[in-house]
């Protein structure tokens, strides 16, 4: 396997996962045509409703919405515009949600309907709300959450958009502090190529590490219908990994793939959890909050940040961009401009134009007030990879 390392892992841990997250993609859920697979939908469903019944809770990520609306108005293809694909997604949402709610019932299951977008992961008020109603419905109601991206308010412009379900799908999964993340695709795992062109291509069963090598495996975009790629899902790893949460990435089309997963089958690529993992305030931080501008620091700053973990103080800055203000949430940025960490500002855009570079014993008179010794406390801060 080249750079790729064959271990042997005993999935047998996965057994043991209470919570589980699954994704499931739009080529899983419809046809060439944009119509709703209903034969997909009715076995995906069945195996989610087993995985409820056994007393394991479960929130469904579903695609689909545009899809729905696709071959519900009689489209020959994807619309391209934000106004064509909100108003496609409005008619298509309701429609797959009556399917998933008459397949569900069979099974004597409740199902709520959730739409997030960045907004409601991204301001912390609104983060907490979610996470509060999505454990009501889990531990009170025992409800089984779908959740899918609210297409028809999310604007691509303003970068308000998750950009792809399997993203959305571990933000979530680190939301409610699952221990499982599945995202089921219309491709069996992870390949050391893309196999639909290389036939040497073959699957990795187990990752360790969301290394460069790894990152070269993605290609482009998968399917005409679909949004995403093996891009999206190696960011979806990378969030749910960093959060101490296993992810799995295997076929919709293999029998049973949910219940064999859950078993400990050797099936799909596992990525395992990082060493490092997240608290669930520091989640929000690296991966959910929205930042509102950024500030560049010296090397000398970048060591402390990154190998003597220290707090990002004054003297280490040397540029700022964007508007921001005390307490938001801004990036961190080497002299290169690269980001390397993220946090909450004790200081506006203002007040660090004025202090930036200054030893900490100054600032009072700087400033003309006495006020905090670091732009970011590292209880404020996440270092990246």
């Amino acid at each position: 396997m080249g750079v790729f390392l064959a271990l042997a892992v005993n999935r047998s841990g996965l057994k043991e996962a209470q919570t589980i997250v699954v994704k499931v993609g739009t080529s899983s859920l419809t046809y060439a045509t944009g119509r709703l697979n209903l034969k997909n939908m009715e076995r995906i469903v069945r195996q989610i409703a087993d995985l409820h019944n056994s007393g394991k809770k479960v929130v469904l990520v579903s695609s689909g919405a545009v899809g729905a609306g696709v071959g519900e108005l009689g489209l020959t293809s994807k619309p391209r515009t934000i106004p064509q694909r909100q108003a496609v997604a409005a008619v298509g949402q309701g429609f797959l949600m009556q399917v998933y709610n008459k397949f569900f019932l069979e099974y004597g299951i409740v199902t709520a309907q959730i739409l997030l977008t960045r907004e409601d992961m991204g301001e912390r008020r609104r983060y907490l709300n979610a996470r509060n109603t999505l454990m009501m419905l889990l531990n009170e109601y025992q409800a089984l959450p779908i959740i899918n991206e609210n297409d028809t308010v999310a604007t691509e412009e303003l970068q308000l958009r998750f950009g792809d379900n399997d993203t959305l799908a571990a933000l979530v999964a680190g939301l409610i502090g699952a221990d499982l993340l599945i995202l089921l695709s219309d491709i069996s795992g992870l390949y050391t190529g893309d196999p639909r062109k290389d036939k040497e291509a073959t699957l990795i069963p187990v990752v360790k590490e969301i290394s460069p090598a790894i990152w070269a495996t993605a290609g482009d975009a998968g399917t005409v219908r679909g949004t995403g790629g093996m891009i999206t899902k190696l960011e979806a790893a990378r969030i749910a990994t960093r959060s101490g949460i296993s992810m799995v990435l295997a076929s919709a089309e293999e029998d049973g793939i949910l219940s064999r997963i859950v078993a400990g089958e050797d099936v799909g690529t596992l990525f395992l959890p990082n060493d490092d993992t997240l608290v669930q305030r520091e989640r929000w931080i690296a991966f959910a909050g929205q930042p509102q501008g950024a500030v560049i620091i010296d090397e000398g700053a970048v060591t402390a940040l990154l190998e003597r973990k220290k707090s990002l103080l004054p003297s280490g800055v040397v540029g700022v961009k964007g508007k921001f203000e005390v307490g938001d949430l801004i990036r961190v940025l080497d002299p290169q401009e690269q980001e390397i960490a993220r946090g909450l500002s004790n200081f506006s855009t203002e007040e660090i134009e004025k202090i930036k570079g200054t030893n900490t014993a100054h600032l009072p008179k700087v400033l003309g007030y006495k006020t905090f010794e670091e732009v970011i406390h590292r209880n404020n801060l996440v270092c990246l990879e």
